[in-house]
């Protein structure tokens, strides 16, 4: 049988209140009497069932999701995902609420984030602005003793206790190891479009980009499109124009919905394209010979990785590294999976 608290108490000689008390947490127990119930739970090999002790004391987790707003499709589907996960996770006592900020303001997600503070939540999941505002509301988030997880961009220097999203350097070096495979001998340099370089993981993808594409490839200046589709439109029609002799480009945020317009009237089929995120703008690059190749991550499984996440650490139990590595994933025009809707088996999916 497996031991329960009256054995806990039995062994220390203490009451239930006292097991109680240590197993919570809570204050007013003396260090002696902790050691003895502590060594109690040790020898007896006690594992507390924590589901079902939150069952009993009626405990109802109250996770905030804080996500840019606009129409970046990643984002969107992020959202999407998490209106779903919200039905999903309500029998088990989860209540999850969405509020967006206006991208890349650093101000309002710090706002956001102490609002959700101030509202009681039992965890925040948050795309993250690199700005020491932001990382500022996180640590005071965990001084309250709130779990918080960033989701697709990280700040590591923040007290935040987990990232749920792909290891943007190696999706950069991916990125670039393409990209050079793609061009082999062919001269030209390669042109970057990226949202804004205060995101850490549009730095780390062109990082990582940068490193395998190789010394001997000329690599133009950043375009930052702030993700938005008719700067992405303007800026990639403009470099194309000044650029005659331009090999290749890698659009490492959103936006692409702009970038597939003007390669479409530039007639950009011969230039090698890779992109982030399989949205239907990607998709339809990539059926049109406009795009070479996309790396995508799976929304769905951020989203769901967060929720794990939070609860574990709201409960104090430990994490399944594995379950929560988040892959990257390739897709060319041979490989595509059929769109929502469609028949056919999906080559991207497997359990997680």
């Amino acid at each position: 049988m497996r031991p329960t608290v009256h054995d806990i108490a039995e062994r220390a000689g203490v009451s239930l209140a006292t097991v109680d008390r240590v197993l919570n947490g809570r204050p007013n127990v003396r260090g002696v009497t902790r050691a003895r119930v502590e060594a109690a739970i040790a020898d007896l090999g006690y594992v507390r069932d924590v589901a079902a002790a939150n069952l009993a004391k009626g405990r109802v987790y109250s996770f905030a999701f804080i996500l840019p707003a606009g129409d970046n499709p990643f984002m969107r589907t992020l959202e999407a995902e998490v209106r779903g996960i919200e039905r999903q996770v309500s029998a088990d006592r989860i209540r999850v609420g969405i509020s967006v900020v206006p991208p890349f303001d650093a101000g309002r997600l710090a706002d956001a984030i102490d609002a959700a503070v101030a509202a009681g939540v039992s965890g925040i999941a948050a795309v993250a602005v690199e700005d020491d505002a932001v990382v500022a509301a996180i640590d005071r988030a965990k001084a309250a003793g709130i779990a918080f997880v960033t989701l697709v961009s990280d700040i590591a220097q923040s007290a935040r206790d987990h990232f749920a999203g792909v290891d943007n350097m190696a999706a950069g070096r991916t990125a670039g190891s393409l990209m050079a495979r793609f061009l082999g001998d062919r001269p030209g340099p390669v042109a970057v479009l990226a949202g804004s370089m205060r995101l850490r993981d549009h730095r780390e993808r062109l990082e990582g980009f940068a490193a395998r594409l190789g010394a001997g490839r000329v690599l133009l200046p950043v375009l930052e499109g702030q993700d938005d589709p008719a700067r992405a439109q303007a800026l990639v029609g403009d470099i194309l124009k000044r650029t005659p002799d331009l090999a290749g480009l890698y659009s490492l945020g959103a936006g692409n919905a702009g970038l597939v317009r003007a390669l479409a009237e530039a007639g950009g089929e011969a230039l090698v394209v890779i992109a982030h995120e399989l949205t239907p703008e990607t998709r339809a690059g990539l059926s049109s010979g406009l795009i070479a190749a996309v790396l995508n991550q799976d929304a769905g499984h951020e989203v769901r990785s967060a929720v794990r996440v939070l609860k574990a650490r709201a409960d104090g139990v430990p994490l399944h590294a594995a379950q929560e590595r988040i892959r990257i994933d390739i897709f060319v025009n041979d490989n595509l999976p059929p769109e929502a809707g469609q028949s056919g088996a999906d080559v991207s999916s497997v359990p997680e």
